[in-house]
């Protein structure tokens, strides 16, 4: 078994078709399956049902890949490390949950670093690939809220990371929609109110339990909920379909215009802000820098 076979895993697990795999890996598609036929051989299982609908992994196959994305994340770091390709004060990657506030800051720290040369990423994701992403080092922080629900919950999955959180600010929640939405000159919003518009809620693809939902109250019974991945795609529905969904309330105009609004939920339900690290890691300096600016929108 080699890094490349693996690899080719990876490619054909995303396309989700043997040919698109091969285009993208500049080789020709028989000798892409010759090396993943080589490949199943060797470990003694079947990784890929092929179809007439294309391709996709077989239980055995999901098991397997998820051993090869912590081979291929723990081989990158150790090229990192040993092979001089960056300083640790000139790479500064953040996973988080989708907040505008946390690009604005990330954007100021940025400038604010004063160096000519770096290697700075932001990802918004779903809630289990920030914990993964920070545990496996692939970012120095995770940005993500708790509250009496999922506390419990995701300060096991911290411990048994080797993580630690640390709260930033804690708000109120609010009802996120367009400006023109028929709520949105409200003082104060109900559910009963919002059952008529539909709910938009950040897919959390196969961890989708309601511990490691990115909308707080997951667990109320929505009568219309439309599940999406991006944030501009959470704010074109918005604007089409009059949907909304539930946030901290911290909006940044500069960002995403004047043309949303946020108004405060008829609700007691606090959200904490705030960020894992790993509990053995020192903060750099650019990291501390982005942590002063996140803390600010909590004034």
């Amino acid at each position: 078994m080699t890094l490349q076979q693996m690899k080719y895993v990876i490619e054909i697990a995303e396309r989700g078709s043997m040919n698109e795999a091969a285009k993208n890996l500049f080789m020709s598609q028989p000798s892409l399956s010759q090396a993943i036929k080589d490949l199943e051989d060797e470990i003694g299982i079947t990784v890929f049902r092929r179809s007439n609908r294309g391709i996709e992994l077989t239980t055995e196959g999901s098991e397997f890949l998820g051993y090869v994305r912590q081979i291929l994340d723990q081989y990158s770091l150790m090229e990192d490390r040993y092979r001089g390709r960056g300083v640790s004060e000139k790479k500064f990657y953040v996973s988080a949950q989708h907040y505008t506030f946390a690009v604005e800051a990330f954007s100021n720290a940025v400038l604010k670093a004063g160096i000519d040369e770096f290697d700075f990423a932001i990802y918004e994701t779903r809630t289990h690939e920030i914990i993964s992403n920070v545990k496996n080092q692939r970012s120095e922080l995770g940005i993500l809220y708790l509250n009496d629900f999922n506390r419990q919950i995701l300060e096991n999955d911290f411990k048994e990371n080797n993580l630690v959180f640390t709260e930033l600010f804690s708000c109120d929640t609010y009802v996120y929609l367009g400006a023109l939405h028929p709520l949105a000159k409200k003082k104060k919003i109900s559910f009963k109110e919002l059952d008529e518009y539909p709910c938009l809620s950040f897919d959390q693809g196969e961890k989708n339990s309601f511990y490691y939902a990115e909308e707080v109250l997951s667990t109320y019974p929505y009568k219309k909920i439309i599940h999406v991945n991006d944030r501009a795609t959470a704010l074109n529905m918005m604007t089409l379909l009059n949907a909304y969904t539930l946030c901290s309330g911290v909006i940044c105009k500069k960002l995403n215009g004047t043309g949303y609004a946020a108004v405060p939920l008829e609700s007691d339900e606090k959200m904490t802000i705030g960020y894992i690290k790993r509990s053995d890691a020192k903060l750099s300096d650019i990291a501390k820098s982005f942590i002063k600016e996140m803390k600010k929108y909590g004034k």
